[in-house]
């Protein structure tokens, strides 16, 4: 089995400990909080290690799941020693640093996968098989709603990085395009450093229209993608784990009652069978590493999401357009 460790042990990366421990030989984690450390070691049956680089090298790979500050240096080490790695989104929080971790992957010949949970959701993969079918016709536009209340965990980056970025990727999945033109629109409204809330109008290659609204500021979670394509409406939920494809027609109108127009509704509700994204995740990245193969999420696709969302920052900073160069 893949000798497996985590760097960082907080809200996501014990949960990367606990999916190891499951799939994987799990040798032991490392965190900055020591006593933290020793109490999720206790709890998975796995070593607490007191030093990064002691962790490094006893593993095949590694989950790095510390604060965004610390992906770049901590990622770097791994790779210079030959270590595959899977970077917790936002990854670098940064397009140029994420180029110089993906050209040392490239050089030590390891997998650099990124930690985009949501393009393992059972939804996102039966929607874009769906399309890649035509089941859904052409797509015309595509809509997120990422909402949330402010996130403890998170003290580095605001909620554009946080969380628009996985809609981004998501997008970028699902149409098989690149964004070219962002415009956003956002600000600061419960702290005074980042943004909290954002909404994102997303030109795309392939001349399909995005939209992402994302925010703190809502106590309800909400994950949700709609999309409007020629053979209907299609909504994808992704805590529920439920794919709804609506469609109509219209009968024959009179025009003499135009208060009762006949339209037929076709509202179809496909419940999956639930799995977890990010069990699928770590499953994909250890069978990259197994076969030196590409991960479903690359570090070019990290590169691509991040320089997106630097662009949506600066377009709620500049309020203008701005366009993305591939």
């Amino acid at each position: 089995m893949i000798r497996t460790g985590v760097i960082g042990v907080g809200y996501m990366g014990q949960n990367h400990v606990r999916i190891y421990s499951e799939i994987s030989d799990l040798v032991g984690i490392y965190d900055v909080d020591i006593d933290h450390s020793r109490a999720v070691a206790r709890r998975f049956g796995t070593q607490v290690f007191e030093k990064i680089e002691d962790l490094i090298q006893k593993v095949d790979a590694v989950s790095i799941c510390t604060p965004t500050v610390d992906h770049f240096d901590s990622t770097l080490m791994a790779l210079k020693a030959g270590k595959s790695v899977l970077l917790e989104k936002p990854f670098t929080g940064d397009s140029g640093k994420a180029s110089l971790l993906a050209n040392e992957a490239e050089k030590q010949d390891v997998v650099l996968a990124g930690g985009f949970v949501e393009r393992f959701n059972p939804v996102v993969s039966a929607a874009k098989e769906a399309l890649e079918v035509g089941r859904f016709g052409k797509i015309i536009s595509i809509s997120s709603k990422r909402v949330s209340s402010f996130p403890s965990r998170i003290r580095d980056v605001g909620v554009i990085m946080d969380l628009a970025i996985h809609d981004v990727d998501v997008i970028r999945y699902i149409t098989s395009s690149e964004i070219i033109g962002v415009f956003g629109m956002g600000g600061k409204f419960a702290n005074d450093r980042f943004e909290d809330y954002a909404n994102l109008l997303l030109e795309l290659e392939c001349g399909v229209t995005g939209h992402v609204e994302t925010n703190w500021l809502t106590p309800m979670k909400v994950r949700k993608v709609s999309m409007t394509c020629s053979k209907g409406y299609v909504q994808l939920d992704y805590i529920d784990q439920v794919l709804e494809i609506s469609s109509s027609e219209v009968r024959e109108i009179d025009p003499g009652n135009l208060f009762q127009v006949p339209l037929e509704f076709d509202v179809r509700r496909l419940s999956l069978k639930k799995e977890e994204p990010l069990k699928r995740e770590l499953q994909d990245f250890l069978a990259a590493v197994r076969s030196s193969g590409k991960p479903k999420v690359t570090a070019s696709d990290a590169i691509m999401d991040l320089k997106v969302c630097e662009a949506a920052i600066r377009s709620v900073r500049e309020k203008r357009k701005i366009e993305i160069a591939h």
